[in-house]
This record gives structure tokens, sequence and C-alpha cells, in this order.
């Protein structure tokens, strides 16, 4: 797809304006990267040292700052010092780095101590806020990747069968309950039984902890089925501007080697 046509309606810059980037790890930043580029921007990216992929500096970036998590100070005058006052965060960063390998400095220490609820959405938007207080604007992290964004409908070739559409609203309902307290944004479910939800670990390690559940049941003759159903859904007002929930190849993947061919779907929603 030519990425330079499917943006150019949709995020204009004014002349030759910089586009800061906070980029995380997977090929989201990437392709955000290289749409802003071919919106005309000047990009200038903040790499996480411990999550990013170094492809980034491949990309065709005014340049490319690598920072620790953590650094909130340094990213701030990082983009200051760059003449950026609009930014996108693309790309995870595993939840379990946020809580434990981080090294804050004085900012972000000062930022963490002030959260009433310790979960990525508080800490994410409490930077957001302290970056609007700098002058540097968050924007949606979707904003330019919009013509390119999955529509609704089957992506296989593989259609839901009947059962799968006649439980599909049920199984629906775990993630809409659990998500509007920022967990379980992926269940995993064999028939009407949640066998796995989401927490720090991420979608992936969900679904593999789901197969290794199932496979521990033992005989062919349980009354539960094997067939797993993977589903994955916004948090109600869900914020754009990071954390967008995706299943990529990598959780195919997963779903191919933990669950059992058979009656296998996935659904998502955003």
């Amino acid at each position: 797809m030519d990425v330079k046509k499917a943006t150019r309606d949709h995020f204009v810059p004014s002349q030759k304006e910089k586009l800061g980037l906070i980029a995380g790890n997977g090929t989201f930043p990437l392709l955000v990267l290289d749409a802003a580029r071919a919106a005309g921007y000047d990009v200038v990216v903040v790499a996480i040292r411990e999550e990013t992929f170094p492809e980034i500096e491949d990309h065709g970036a005014t340049s490319v700052h690598w920072l620790s998590l953590g650094e909130l100070s340094k990213l701030i005058e990082t983009f200051k010092r760059e003449g950026v006052s609009r930014a996108v965060m693309a790309g995870q960063v595993k939840h379990k780095q946020i809580f434990s390998a981080i090294k804050p400095d004085w900012r972000l220490a000062k930022l963490l101590f002030s959260l009433t609820t310790r979960n990525t959405d508080s800490l994410l938007g409490a930077v957001a806020k302290v970056l609007a207080e700098e002058g540097i604007t968050l924007e949606n992290s979707t904003a330019l990747l919009d013509p390119l964004l999955v529509k609704s409908g089957t992506l296989t070739r593989r259609a839901p069968t009947e059962q799968n559409l006649r439980t599909s609203s049920t199984d629906a309902l775990w993630p809409a309950s659990f998500a509007q307290h920022d967990i379980g944004q992926t269940v995993v479910i064999a028939e009407t039984a949640c066998v796995a939800v989401e927490a720090m670990e991420g979608t992936d390690a969900t679904i593999e902890r789901a197969g290794r559940i199932m496979g521990s049941l033992h005989g062919d003759a349980s009354t539960l089925s094997r067939a797993l159903t993977v589903v994955k859904i916004a948090k109600p007002n869900q914020d754009m501007r990071f954390d967008v929930p995706v299943i990529g190849v990598k959780t195919i993947e997963s779903c191919r080697l933990r669950a059992r061919p058979a009656s296998r779907w996935i659904r998502e929603s955003v």
C-alpha cells in the first residue's frame, strides 16, 4: 500500500514541522515513522533503550536519541532542544518493565509517587499531562495510520462458524466487564469458561498460559472443549494516544502454537 497516498489527507503538517516520536518495541513505531515522513514531517525519534528495535535508525528520521526508561526530564529536554511541540507514542513498553526495571529520574519519581492507581493508563496519562505542561502535545498514535487500520469483518480464509457466532456475544462480555477496571483486555475462553485473563504479562503470554492450562487437563473425555476463543477489546474510553490494543503476527503464532487447530478463531474489537 502507498503510505504517502494513504496518509496525506489525514495528518497534514505545517511547512517543515517537526514531529516527535516516542518509540517502544515492535514494528508499529517504524510504520508511524515512515508514514510521518511520507506526510512531510521531519521526525525526531526518542528511542527507548530497553525496548526499541535498532532498525529505527534506518528509517530516515531527522535524529534518533536513545534514552532509558525513566528519563522523563531528558525526553522533555530533547524535544525542546529539537523544537518539537507535537509528538506521538508508538510501540509497546512491557508492563512489567514499567513497574520493575524502570529507574526514574526526579521528575518521573515525583509523578509515580503522585499516582493513586498504579497502572499503565494512569502512568502514561500523567506523562502526557506533564508533556502538555511543557508545551508538547501528545497526539493519537494511530492518526497517521488511520487508512491502514483494519476494518470490521472476517480477515482470514476461515470465517467463524455458526457456533462461534452464537457464543461470541457472550464471550465478549468477559473482557468488556474486566476492561473497565484496566485489566483483562484479552481473555481466553473455552466454551463459556474463562481460562485466562490478561494481567501484566501481556496478550501473547496470556494465550500461552491458557494453552498450558488446557494442556494440563487429563483425558480426551473432558466435559470442557479444548477449542479456545481469544477475545481482545478496547477499554471503555480507550485513550488512543497510547496502549492501542492490537493483534499482530506474533499473537497469531501464539494461538497456532498453544491452541488446537480445530475451531480456533480470534475476535478483535478496537
